[in-house]
């Protein structure tokens, strides 16, 4: 018997539990759906990269928020290697599904638009038929990625959100300093601003 819900006069029927599809976002590839009932608790981590002259010193860094966190640096790249060593790193590094949260269109829309699909059909060319930029970190990222429950959302870069500013400061002083380090302890309140301290 199907149950219903009442409102003031009016019933409305409620379909059982059995076809009420979980609320998730998609993930690439979409994972096979949970079992009802199934909540997935990803692990938020926030990732960016910074280089000085592009090419030039870089630096890339990974937080999660209230948690982990590690930088390094390679002493000749571009921000867009940083930008995904950050995120190899962090997905290397973090067990489990994750949702990583990047101020890099390179990133979220290779991942969001599955560019990655279409460079494996075209043997690692991209739409204008020229080798795929950063082929040697895009291969291990994105066999990683494919097989996990791994989402990517855009941020803002350079606005208000902390964490993105965190990992900034962290993946600018990687590229200043030449200098990689793992630590504990990253901010977690929305309204509070990373300091030097928490390096």
């Amino acid at each position: 018997m199907q149950q219903q819900l009442s409102f003031g006069n009016e019933a409305i029927p409620v379909p059982p539990v059995a076809e009420r599809a979980p609320v998730r976002e998609p993930s690439v590839p979409a994972p096979s759906p949970p079992s009802v009932g199934t909540l997935t608790t990803r692990t938020v981590v926030y990732t960016d990269g910074a280089c000085s002259g592009n090419p030039g010193p870089g630096g890339w860094a990974w937080a999660v928020p209230g948690g982990a966190w590690a930088r390094g640096a390679e002493a000749s790249s571009t921000n867009q290697r940083m930008e995904l060593s950050a995120v190899l790193e962090a997905v290397r590094s973090l067990p489990g599904p994750l949702e990583v949260v990047s101020d890099s269109t390179y990133v979220v829309n290779c991942f969001r638009d599955r560019w990655w699909a279409g460079w494996q059909k075209r043997n690692w060319r991209n739409s204008q038929n020229k080798p795929v930029a950063n082929r040697d970190i895009w291969e291990p990222l994105i066999g990683l990625v494919i097989p996990r429950d791994i989402v990517f959302r855009w941020v803002k870069g350079h606005g208000t959100d902390p964490i993105n500013g965190y990992v900034d400061e962290l993946a600018v002083k990687s590229a200043r300093t030449q200098t990689a380090d793992i630590g504990q302890s990253s901010p977690n309140s929305p309204s509070r601003r990373p300091t030097r301290n928490d390096w």
